[in-house]
């Protein structure tokens, strides 16, 4: 295990903090020292994250080494600026991590799937990151401070999966816009990665059929599914100095995941 306390001067946002890999990834990061800020949709289950990470559960003025729990929907423009903003007021300082994990799937074939259905994971999948991803660069770029931005894509992005032309497409983006992102904020000591888990223990896979499950773990040479943590691990590598020459790359975290992927749930939500 790597040593403890690699971030003890970080201000760690986390986005999609109230389950699955956020919530894993904002316990990773305060165990390594971290102040994090917890952010879901879900502001209850934001609070109940910040709950687990011991202290008090701060919403306005944190002192240092609290953590806070904040509500927003990432996807719609101003929402995500003014989670920024009550960031920065919150902690007088912009977060030098930040790990955006919000996602949602709306599964369906090509043939079946709704407009609506694929502009709303596009929304909170890719728009919704490119606010984050942009939001906090600004305010890193503005104050003068580095930081490094950490973006869950998933390995769907690089593979495609049955059922989900709009999750991949999504998770797609996510790569190609943190490798354009690392080109750009590279000059401001503003390191951009991207993480991309295969199949995790989530409450989504969960929900998965328990043939499918079945089938997919048999191709996985590992032999199971990941955990959050798994995940949570490689994003604290990214989030310290210990990965400092780092930037621009798409880290899979899948026990070598197979090509093929059974199907999803035709509507759900996902931290990955």
């Amino acid at each position: 295990m790597a040593s403890l306390l690699r971030l003890s001067s970080a201000l760690a946002l986390v986005t999609g903090a109230g389950s699955g890999i956020g919530r894993a990834v904002s316990v990773r990061l305060a165990r390594e020292g971290a102040t994090v800020a917890a952010c879901d949709l879900d502001g209850a289950a934001a609070h109940e994250t910040v709950r687990l990470l011991g202290g008090p559960v701060i919403e306005a003025q944190a002192p240092r080494g609290n953590h806070a729990a904040f509500q927003a929907d990432v996807s719609e423009t101003t929402a995500a600026r003014r989670l920024l903003e009550q960031v920065q007021a919150c902690f007088s300082r912009p977060p030098s991590v930040v790990v955006s994990c919000a996602g949602i799937t709306r599964d369906e074939f090509l043939l079946h799937m709704s407009e609506d259905n694929w502009d709303k994971v596009i929304a909170v999948n890719l728009k919704g990151i490119f606010l984050v991803t942009q939001a906090a660069a600004q305010a890193l770029v503005s104050s003068g401070c580095h930081g490094s931005i950490i973006n869950i894509s998933s390995i769907n992005g690089k593979v495609g999966n049955m059922g989900q032309t709009n999750y991949a497409s999504s998770k797609a983006g996510v790569i190609g816009l943190t490798q354009s992102a690392a080109r750009e904020l590279g000059r401001h000591r503003i390191r951009c990665n991207s993480v991309l888990p295969g199949f995790i223990a989530t409450p989504m896979t969960e929900k998965m059929p328990q043939k499918v499950k079945e089938k997919v773990t048999g191709l996985i040479p590992m032999g199971h599914f990941g955990d959050p943590e798994d995940v949570a691990d490689v994003v604290a590598f990214l989030a310290s100095e210990d990965s400092g020459y780092i930037t621009g790359a798409s880290v899979e975290v899948t026990g070598m995941r197979p090509a093929w992927g059974g199907r999803g749930q035709r509507s759900g939500t996902q931290i990955i």
